[in-house]
C-alpha cells in the first residue's frame, strides 16, 4: 500500500515537472517567436535607414535607435546576431516598412536590397557648387567630391583639363544608389556624357567648328545670358556664333562676373571690363577656357541647333520681361542699351 502511494507520488511529481517543462518551453517558445516574428518596426511615414560603408552591427543598432525605427532594440540585436548579420552588413539606403518583424528586417538588410534614388543637379556654376549639391544625395562627402573634381589625374583620365572638366557633367535626373563613392559618381557621369554625345550631336558640333567642350562653354554663356526664357536661347547662340565667325569679341557680361567671382552682381560697370582674366571676353577674343556654369541640355542643344540670323548685339529689354532686344548694328544697339541703363538707374540697381 505504501509502495503504491510512493509510486503514485513519484508519477505525480514527474507529471508536474513535465508540465512545468512544457509550460516553460511554451513560454520560452513564445518569447523567441515574439522576438523573431512579431512586428517590431513602427514608422508613421516613409522612412529610410542609411547604412554607411564599413558600418558595424553596433552602428546599425545605433541608427535604428536614433531614428526610433524599432520599438525593441535588444530583441532586434538578438535576432541579428543569431542570423550572423554582422558578417553580412551592406551599405545603402533602405526603405523601412511599418510592421516588419525582426526576422523580416534582418533578412531585408542582409539581402542588400536597398532603394535607388533620383540624383538631380542643375543651376550649378562651379565645381564647389557641384560637389555640394551631389553630396546631398550620395554617401560621398562634399570634401571627397570636391577633391576628386580637382584631381589632375582624373581630368586627364577622362580627356579634360581643369577648365573643361566641368563640361563632362550633364544636368539631368539620374538613378543612383546612395552608397556611391566620389570616384563612382565621376565614373557614372563619364558614361552619361558619352551617351549624351550621340553621333548626331557630334556631327552638329563639327559643322559649327567647335569641340564638345567648346559647345558646352558657349552653351554656358548662352544659359547665363538667358536663364529664364529657354525659347530665346537659339537666337542668343546664333548671335555669339556670328561673332565667333567674324573674330569679334563676345563681350559677355556673365563671363566677367564669373572672372570676378561675385555672382551677386546685377550691373556690370566699365571698371569690371578691365579685370585681367581669360574669362574676360571684353579683353580676350574667342571663347573662355571653359564653361562658366554647368549648361543644361536645352542650352547645349540651343548651340547645336542655333538660329541663323544677322544679329551681332543684344541687350535686355527695359521692361524686365527677361527677353532681349537684338540688333545688327551698333547704332541700334546703343539705343536699346540706353533704354535699359535708364531703367536700371530708375530702379536704383547700381551693382
Amino acid at each position: 500500500m505504501k509502495k503504491s502511494k510512493k509510486k503514485n507520488g513519484l508519477k505525480k511529481a514527474i507529471s508536474i515537472v513535465l508540465i512545468l517543462f512544457i509550460i516553460i518551453g511554451a513560454i520560452v517558445g513564445m518569447v523567441i517567436y515574439d522576438r523573431v516574428y512579431m512586428p517590431n518596426v513602427k514608422v508613421e511615414k516613409e522612412t529610410y535607414l542609411f547604412i554607411k560603408t564599413g558600418a558595424s552591427l553596433n552602428d546599425v543598432l545605433e541608427s535604428l535607435y536614433d531614428k526610433k525605427i524599432i520599438e525593441d532594440t535588444a530583441s532586434f540585436g538578438w535576432v541579428a546576431r543569431k542570423k550572423n548579420y554582422a558578417n553580412h552588413i551592406y551599405p545603402g539606403r533602405y526603405l523601412i516598412q511599418d510592421g516588419l518583424s525582426n526576422n523580416a528586417m534582418v533578412d531585408m538588410l542582409r539581402s542588400g536590397n536597398q532603394q535607388p534614388l533620383q540624383l538631380t543637379f542643375n543651376n550649378v556654376r562651379t565645381k564647389k557648387e557641384l560637389a555640394k549639391k551631389v553630396a546631398e544625395y550620395i554617401e560621398a562627402s562634399e570634401e571627397e567630391l570636391y577633391a576628386v573634381l580637382n584631381d589632375p589625374a582624373i581630368w586627364k583620365k577622362y580627356g579634360f583639363n581643369q577648365y573643361t572638366f566641368i563640361s563632362m557633367f550633364i544636368p539631368n535626373s539620374y538613378e543612383f544608389y546612395w552608397n556611391t563613392s566620389a570616384e563612382g559618381f565621376i565614373k557614372r557621369m563619364a558614361k552619361e556624357y558619352k551617351n549624351f554625345w550621340t553621333s548626331e550631336r557630334i556631327a552638329k558640333a563639327k559643322v559649327i567648328n567647335l569641340s564638345q567642350s567648346e559647345v558646352s562653354t558657349l552653351a554656358s554663356i548662352v544659359q547665363a545670358e538667358q536663364s529664364m526664357k529657354a525659347d530665346e536661347r537659339p537666337i542668343v547662340a546664333g548671335l555669339y556664333i556670328n561673332r565667333l565667325n567674324i573674330g569679334m569679341r563676345l563681350q559677355s557680361d556673365p563671363t566677367l562676373i564669373f572672372a570676378i567671382g561675385d555672382f551677386t552682381i546685377k550691373r556690370v560697370l566699365n571698371k569690371d571690363k578691365l579685370v585681367d582674366s581669360r574669362y574676360n571676353t571684353y579683353q580676350y577674343a574667342g571663347l573662355p577656357p571653359g564653361p562658366i556654369n554647368v549648361p543644361e541640355i536645352s542650352s547645349i542643344d540651343a548651340v547645336l541647333n542655333y538660329e541663323k540670323h544677322n544679329y551681332l548685339y543684344m541687350c535686355a529689354k527695359a521692361d524686365f520681361s527677361f527677353y532681349h532686344n537684338f540688333a545688327t548694328n551698333l547704332r541700334q544697339h546703343n539705343i536699346y542699351a540706353a533704354q535699359y541703363q535708364r531703367e536700371l538707374s530708375r530702379r536704383r540697381i547700381n551693382r
